[in-house]
């Protein structure tokens, strides 16, 4: 039975990926069951097994050793909305230039869950990000963005290139737009309650709670992906059609 479970998941996640191809205008109304537990459990061992801990001190070994209990357990409260995302634990890693990036470490049980979403919000998005959005995508990487330029200006009558930076774009994305965007083609409530609910959940920083009123921390699974499409709707349609 769990076999059939996740072959029925993986069929509709490949039709839905299906519907937002042949359709841009179409919007999904039933996406949080997906999250069932032998979906969670693929999530879960996809994990990388020796990242460092969240807030609550457990790591992927701790969490294997009653697998089973522990992913029913979380399944139920994913269904009865009591799941809660636990704030992510705040580090911080030194850049080039003498300053600090910020990094989010999720708890296991959060990043079982922002990688399920993120499976699912892919089959969506990953039909509508423009040709030329390169980073943070499956099979995708910044040598291919490289090449890309390379051919155009090679190709085309190019006199002038853009460089930009967003500064501190992470920590300073809006949640309200964010969520609007989302709901574009997104008509699920309980999946869009429950990203809001990842974009709520703050992080410790020296033992001090920081309640998260904007931004999506660097380090989640989950970021990265919001965070296209996010600028998917504010800058690269935008490009596109200038």
């Amino acid at each position: 039975m769990p076999y059939a479970e996740m072959d029925e998941t993986k069929l509709k996640l490949t039709l839905i990926a299906g519907h937002a191809l042949r359709d841009s205008d179409i919007q999904f109304t039933s996406l949080a069951h997906l999250l069932n537990g032998e979906f969670l459990k693929q999530c879960f061992n996809n994990l990388n097994r020796n990242k460092a801990k969240g807030v609550d001190n457990v790591g992927w070994y701790d969490y294997q050793e009653k697998l089973d209990k522990n992913i029913i357990n979380l399944v139920d409260r994913l269904k009865n909305k009591q799941f809660n995302p636990q704030p992510a634990r705040r580090v911080y890693i030194p850049k080039e230039n003498g300053e600090k990036r910020p990094l989010g470490i999720s708890t296991i049980e959060n990043k079982i869950v922002e990688k399920g979403l993120t499976v699912i919000l892919e089959r969506i998005y990953e039909q509508d990000f423009i040709n030329n959005s390169f980073g943070f995508r499956p099979q995708r990487n910044c040598h291919q963005a490289l090449k890309t330029i390379d051919s155009q200006i090679i190709k085309n009558p190019i006199n002038h290139v853009v460089e930009a930076d967003i500064k501190g774009f992470f920590d300073n994305v809006s949640h309200e737009l964010l969520l609007e965007f989302l709901q574009i083609r997104i008509k699920d409530r309980s999946l869009i309650y429950l990203i809001k609910k990842f974009l709520k959940a703050g992080y410790i920083d020296e033992k001090l709670l920081v309640i998260s009123e904007k931004g999506t921390p660097q380090g989640s699974i989950l970021s990265p992906l919001l965070a296209n499409i996010f600028l998917h709707y504010v800058l690269d349609i935008w490009f596109e059609r200038i």
